[in-house]
């Protein structure tokens, strides 16, 4: 009998004129996204993610101290509280990323996993924080993330997460495959002319490198005042093969919904031992500054 787990991504546009007050952003956002939760829990979604800081616009576009303002403490802020009700109330993991407070000043680009039970399982911070082009000044936002690479065995699954930039290094997505992941969520905000031709071609890979499933989720839309580009949604699936499941379309809000087999995993690494041919001690300069 095949192990197989159903998995939800939600995409959106933004829900808010960013001129309001952070706590109206943060309520319009949450309340655009809470109806596609409902629909992934009727539709018996096992596994949930949503896309990079769901709870506001990507406000990197611009530098400006206004938006320190809307982090929240995890896992004793109020959308992980409210995202474990949300995990009990379905059965359902849930991937909460978001812009998290350690202490005053020190912020980070963090996604919370909440177990089926609404258990807290713990975080992944973003570990490459770009600095890039114009409109993604993420540095004067976030520290680099200081926990690794955790994977976290959740009721259906092992689960790692990799944010956004990340996805452009393949270091850290081997790191999780050897950890155990089975499967990558990486919520993202990205536009076109930037990355977009990247987007459909790293991810796969990765999946393909180290034989897990990916689930990919990007924003929607334009945000202004900034109008750095398009978020050009396309959040999808992929299995161990680089083989596309399912896939949102680029210029609506979504929820995107696949059935992941993960006795795949085990027939594709037992066909591409990609693991077993490694040759690490071969590859100790790429640890080097």
């Amino acid at each position: 009998m095949s192990r197989i787990v159903k998995g939800g991504l939600i995409q959106t546009s933004l829900a808010s004129d960013v001129s309001e007050s952070l706590e109206t952003i943060r309520e319009k956002q949450i309340e655009r996204t809470l109806v596609f939760v409902e629909q992934a829990g009727k539709q018996g979604v096992q596994m949930l993610c949503m896309q990079e800081i769901f709870t506001g616009p990507y406000f990197c576009a611009e530098q400006n101290t206004r938006w320190y303002d809307s982090v929240e403490k995890i896992p004793d802020g109020p959308t992980t509280k409210l995202m474990q009700e949300y995990a009990k109330k379905f059965g359902m993991v849930i991937i909460v990323p978001l812009y998290e407070e350690e202490s005053a000043g020190v912020y980070y680009n963090t996604a919370a996993v909440i177990d089926a039970d609404g258990k807290y399982l713990g975080k992944y911070r973003k570990n490459h924080i770009p600095h890039v082009a114009p409109g993604f000044w993420e540095k004067f936002y976030f520290r680099p993330g200081n926990l690794g690479y955790p994977v976290f065995d959740t009721q259906f699954a092992k689960v790692g997460v990799y944010i956004c930039y990340d996805r452009h290094f393949p270091e850290g997505a081997r790191a999780l495959g050897l950890a155990g992941a089975e499967i990558v969520f990486n919520p993202s905000a990205t536009v076109a002319g930037l990355s977009e031709y990247l987007w459909k071609l790293e991810q796969p890979a990765h999946a393909v490198a180290n034989g897990y499933f990916i689930g990919a989720i990007n924003r929607v839309g334009f945000e202004k005042p900034w109008n750095i580009g398009e978020f050009y949604g396309q959040s999808y699936f992929c299995d161990p093969r680089g083989q596309f499941l399912a896939m949102a379309e680029r210029d609506k809000d979504a929820l995107v919904v696949a059935d992941l087999d993960f006795d795949k995993i085990r027939e594709v690494r037992n066909t591409w031992q990609f693991f077993r041919d490694r040759r690490p001690e071969t590859y100790t300069g790429l640890v080097k500054p």
